[in-house]
């Protein structure tokens, strides 16, 4: 008897088991993400390894029944999508990967995978930093009308300084940086309301004839300081610097973001941009015209000086240095998003405390938000 109760026990105690096991596996499945989006770091064999968007990474196998699909960034339908072979994924592509609930084995299995291609993203960003330069419009918020919809900007600095209307509707994309960030992958949609005098702010769409005027298909903003001054210290090991804010005469830490824009404007380019910013009105244009003519610029923007000034790295700073930066909202310690270094001769020009108003903006669609 006593044997015969010993091995009825373990019995019973494995049926308890499988029954738990075959309730409780298809919960637990249930509850698994059946889909994710992310880019391809790493392909070996039939297996995808996946930085996935949402957090950390994630590798799946592709069998040879899996769907793989492309389509072009923002494009939302399958009916025209374009059949892939597993061979013609590669590294940096976008994905979303659908699972199959059912597959068993310790590595998930795709059921589908539609791809953006990384060339393919490569080519819409450069489009939309095309299109964001050619209808595009930035400056600091001057004022918001909420009810209208209008958002009066101040753009430029100095005898190039304008005020431009910035028309948005219902349909008008809005979005605002994420906190010490100028990523535009890192935006998120917000109301009209969110938007502040002071904020930076870039719109494109269609302008008026004098560009005075733009009726915004999509606008983005965020709030920054403008801080100028010179270094009191340099730290590379730590990526900060102390700078003495020639505005409030208190020194403020700042911390260097890797991703940090830095140039240095050459002596000549310097002089010229603070001539320029010093200029009366009427003056400016023969200034202009003069610069032109010795090859130092095409249009006379500013913000396209900048963007031709050579890139630096912060052990290029030295204490006593001048510079102009864009960093995030704070008192006495900020994070750092470009910084411009070589700016003696423009801290003379009061006007040059906008400089950066623009040229710190990023504008189009990066490969995060092309793929969504």
């Amino acid at each position: 008897m006593k044997k015969e109760i010993g091995i009825r026990v373990p019995a019973s105690i494995l049926q308890m088991a499988l029954l738990a096991f075959l309730v409780v596996a298809p919960l637990i499945r249930a509850q698994a993400p059946s889909r994710f989006l992310g880019t391809i770091t790493a392909i070996g064999g039939n297996v995808l390894t996946v930085k996935v968007d949402a957090n950390g990474e994630r590798q799946v196998e592709v069998p040879a029944t899996a769907a793989i699909k492309r389509i072009a960034p923002g494009q939302k339908d399958l009916s025209t999508a374009e059949t892939l072979k597993f061979s013609d994924l590669a590294g940096g592509d976008r994905v979303l990967i659908k699972l199959d609930a059912v597959a068993a084995g310790p590595t998930a299995q795709a059921v589908q995978i539609v791809v953006i291609k990384q060339s393919d993203v490569a080519q819409k960003q450069a489009k939309d930093r095309e299109d964001w330069q050619q209808r595009g419009v930035g400056g600091l918020v001057k004022s918001v009308d909420t009810a209208s919809g209008a958002i009066v900007v101040t753009s430029g600095a100095g005898a190039t300084a304008r005020t431009i209307t910035v028309h948005t509707t219902k349909a008008t994309v809005l979005k605002r940086y994420a906190p010490a960030s100028v990523s535009y992958d890192s935006a998120k949609p917000a109301p009209i309301d969110a938007i502040h005098a002071g904020d930076q702010l870039r719109a494109r769409g269609a302008k008026n004839a004098d560009g005075t005027e733009i009726a915004a298909e999509e606008a983005i903003s965020g709030t920054f300081r403008n801080i100028s001054g010179t270094i009191l210290s340099v730290e590379t090991s730590s990526s900060t610097l102390t700078v003495k804010d020639l505005a409030t005469k208190k020194p403020v830490t700042i911390h260097i973001a890797a991703d940090a824009q830095m140039r240095r404007l050459p002596e000549m380019m310097a002089q010229m941009m603070a001539a320029r910013l010093k200029a009366a009105p009427g003056a400016a244009s023969a200034q202009g015209a003069r610069m032109a003519a010795a090859g130092q610029q095409r249009s006379g923007d500013p913000q396209q000086m900048l963007n031709r000034a050579p890139a630096i790295q912060l052990a290029d700073l030295k204490k006593g240095d001048a510079v102009m930066l864009v960093s995030t909202d704070g008192v006495s310690e900020v994070t750092g998003i470009a910084l411009l270094a070589g700016v003696e001769a423009l801290l003379e020009a009061p006007a040059s405390q906008n400089l950066l108003a623009n040229w710190s903006m990023g504008g189009g669609a990066g490969g995060a938000e092309a793929a969504q």
